[in-house]
């Protein structure tokens, strides 16, 4: 039986894309294979938030998950942050990554510029993002990953931190699969067509919210 891991941050309100990139695809494999479905809070942090924002989308995302089509009792749906376990091994595979290939991720430069234009500062978070995505991956021996086009490269790494720390200490990570539906993988801006539709866009022109 395939072992499934897959998961939404809750940084704003979930878009059209985030449904048919991701949430859409999540609830057949349900049906057939051990599934992980996460509300990855811990990500979100990565730029600055509200907490008390933050606490209530976590929540309505969650129910969001049941309201699609997830069950409960075929599907194992939890927070992020209430497992120490991601955080544990999110510092291993950040001890495990090199610098220079975490700068040359294609959503750190985009998310970087962003947030020193309108923060006067670049978190620390962003650079170390993949690592710990790797690590929420990793943790559950998942062999497949449902997820849209817009993480391949988050996915491609996760494959070299898994494949790097099994050579240096033996077979212990499942190297996963990318799986990508084969439409609606990734859904593009209302506005600026050249980037993806994001839950998090300040332009509200931008996106369709669930």
């Amino acid at each position: 039986m395939d072992v499934i891991f897959s998961g939404i941050q809750p940084s704003g309100s979930l878009t059209l894309g985030n449904y048919l990139g991701a949430l859409k695809n999540f609830i057949p494999f349900q049906e057939k294979a051990e599934c992980y479905y996460c509300v990855v809070n811990q990500h979100a942090i990565t730029v600055p938030q509200n907490p008390a924002l933050l606490h209530e989308r976590t929540r309505n995302l969650a129910a969001l998950y049941i309201a699609a089509g997830m069950d409960p009792k075929k599907a194992t749906i939890f927070v992020q942050s209430e497992v120490p376990e991601h955080a544990m091994l999110g510092w291993m595979m950040i001890c495990s990554a090199y610098v220079g290939e975490m700068e040359r991720m294609t959503q750190y430069k985009s998310k970087a510029q962003k947030e020193e234009k309108k923060e006067g500062f670049i978190p620390l978070g962003l650079l170390t993002y993949p690592p710990l995505m790797a690590a929420d991956i990793l943790l559950y021996q998942a062999n497949l990953v449902p997820v849209g086009e817009d993480q391949r490269q988050h996915m491609e790494i996760t494959r070299d931190l898994a494949e790097r720390f099994n050579r240096k200490y033996g077979e212990v990570f499942t190297i996963p699969e990318m799986w990508a539906p084969q439409g609606g993988a990734r859904v593009m801006s209302l506005q600026e067509p050249t980037g993806k539709m994001s839950k998090s866009d300040d332009n509200e022109w931008a996106t369709i919210h669930m």
